[in-house]
């Protein structure tokens, strides 16, 4: 799958920290059985990539990908470990090279009109707008329509259950990032039943959605790996 296929996939993306591997694998199988397939992973815990591995093992239906990527050395981890697709919270340019070379599909994480013009010149056409609401939110994502239409966003960072469908709704606008799918306080007591309630609620956020998820166009890389992942 290339990262705009992983995008349409679902409405909703989970940002998960975890912390076991067992946890994990329960965690993503509660969201695949409310609807939700499509699960990034940060490499914020030593247990990350292990989780990573957990869930591609255990929950094929899973879409997993690695998250909060900062450095190119992390490629090589998360492919090993078998992520499908990466997720950085920023970008540079050794760290888009490295992802356009491996392979990986990568969504770059940007906040202003100069980190999309970056990220744009080298071959990424879909972008994580990161921290979404600090960054201007929808005011933020409308402005950006009108010099980057070949651009869409999951927007991450104050996205909730209250606004998730006005992001949406968004031209530019493919999914969104959200932590509220997975309350630590639920994970830590195990009450998966209601983890996949907030993911069918989640899932229903489809119907919302914009055409973003399928504008996806792709820029001229820049790199010396051609960044077919990323159309």
């Amino acid at each position: 799958m290339n990262i705009k296929e992983i995008l349409a996939a679902s409405p909703v993306m989970p940002v998960i920290v975890a912390n076991d591997v067992t946890a994990g694998v329960a965690l993503a199988r509660a969201l695949v059985n409310g609807g939700i397939r499509v699960l990034e992973v940060t490499l914020r815990t030593p247990q990350a990539l292990d989780v990573i591995r957990g869930i591609c093992n255990e929950v094929p239906q899973a879409i997993v990908g690695a998250g909060t990527i900062t450095r190119a050395g992390d490629i090589d981890a998360v492919l090993k470990a078998g992520a499908m697709f990466g997720v950085s919270p920023g970008h540079t340019p050794s760290l888009l090279c490295a992802a356009a070379g491996s392979g990986l599909p990568f969504l770059p994480g940007v906040m202003t009109p100069s980190d999309v013009i970056a990220a744009r010149e080298a071959g990424y056409a879909a972008l994580k707008l990161f921290p979404a609401q600090q960054a201007g939110g929808i005011e933020m994502l409308n402005a950006m329509a009108g010099p980057f239409p070949d651009v869409v966003f999951c927007p991450t960072g104050g996205v909730n259950p209250e606004n998730a469908a006005q992001f949406l709704a968004l031209k530019n606008v493919a999914c969104v990032g959200g932590s509220w799918l997975v309350p630590p306080a639920l994970v830590a007591r195990g009450e998966w039943l209601a983890i996949q309630s907030l993911a069918v609620q989640a899932a229903a956020l489809g119907n919302a959605r914009g055409p973003g998820a399928a504008t996806i166009e792709r820029a001229n890389s820049h790199c010396d790996g051609k960044n077919e992942q990323n159309a």
